[in-house]
């Protein structure tokens, strides 16, 4: 099938008012309508028609420029089968449909972290919300912290996560979390700044791991249970060519025990295929060795640089397999 096919018998007003556009103000409107053309693997026409059914845009020196997130968000809903965004998904998720005893097991990781301070105002220490695997039955080791510099940094180290089965036994904790499930949020990939923003990306109808949390950990409190959203890294991801934004929710069970429950990884492996069933079971509790926690809680940044610039410092990470 050609590209042109493809593009031909997509309905892209359809797949357009699907979706919620980001607004403007969380919007960065930077790639080129040539990278547009091959994430959605379609032409010029294509694109003026997405123009047309209110795709944000900003024309410079005759070139249109979108939001990366806009052009995923419209890939994944495509149902093409071709788009780059969904050839990911499928890739990226295929693992949810096998055996979880695999995700139970002991596995190694190389972590690295890179850190820019795009407005950077000088020579600064560094800091990183670093992995908080210890207290899940994981180590690091071979630790090495940026020295305080300018612009950019790198923290690397090797972390060994595991997995265990630790089910949420609350009644009330289980009923919240399928009443989320089962309201119709649409997933998307959403800035991380307006992911804190949770009320509002509910109020669009839309949902992401970040927005999930904080919205969940707010319900599990409302009902008398601490709980917490907290931000982390989801390894693996395309051998670390994709950097998604992770979170989940700590909350103390009726048990006395710490439950991680991964709203956003159920909601996507449930969207994937009805055969992810035990996967989605494992994200209601359980911790699995494709995860490492960090110390940030949901709605604050990964990393700093104590420069004094008010831009935040941007965080990519790089996680692969080591053993």
């Amino acid at each position: 099938m050609s590209d042109q096919s493809v593009a031909v018998d997509t309905p892209w007003e359809r797949v357009a008012d699907s979706i919620e556009f980001i607004p403007a103000e969380y919007s960065s409107l930077n790639q080129p309508e040539s990278v547009a053309q091959e994430m959605l693997r379609c032409g010029p026409a294509e694109i003026n028609r997405l123009v047309a059914a209110g795709l944000p845009f900003e024309e410079r020196s005759g070139v249109l420029h979108f939001d990366l997130n806009d052009l995923y968000n419209l890939g994944m809903y495509s149902h093409t089968s071709k788009t780059q965004p969904e050839l990911a998904f499928r890739m990226l998720f295929r693992f949810t449909g096998r055996p979880v005893d695999e995700l139970l097991r002991t596995k190694t990781w190389d972590f690295q972290v890179r850190l820019e301070c795009a407005d950077c105002a000088g020579e600064a220490p560094w800091r990183l919300e670093e992995p908080d695997i210890a207290r899940f039955g994981g180590s690091i080791e071979n630790v090495t912290a940026p020295a305080p510099g300018s612009s950019s940094a790198e923290y690397t180290a090797t972390v060994t996560t595991t997995g265990a089965l630790t089910p949420v036994v609350s009644p009330e904790l289980r009923k919240l979390t399928s009443e989320y499930l089962a309201a119709g949020y649409r997933w998307q990939m959403i800035p991380v700044p307006m992911q804190a923003d949770y009320a509002l990306v509910h109020e669009l109808g839309a949902t992401s791991c970040i927005a999930a949390s904080l919205l969940l950990a707010e319900r599990f409190r409302g009902a008398g249970y601490r709980a917490e959203a907290k931000r982390g890294w989801f390894c693996g991801v395309l051998g670390g060519a994709l950097d998604l934004p992770h979170a989940s929710v700590e909350v103390e069970d009726d048990d006395g025990k710490v439950k991680t429950i991964d709203i956003a990884k159920a909601q996507l492996a449930a969207r994937l295929s009805a055969s992810t069933g035990a996967f989605q079971e494992l994200c209601l509790g359980s911790i699995y060795n494709k995860v490492i926690p960090s110390t940030a809680s949901g709605n604050a940044d990964l990393g700093y640089h104590d420069c004094g610039s008010r831009t935040p410092v941007h965080v990519r990470a790089d996680i692969r397999s080591a053993r």
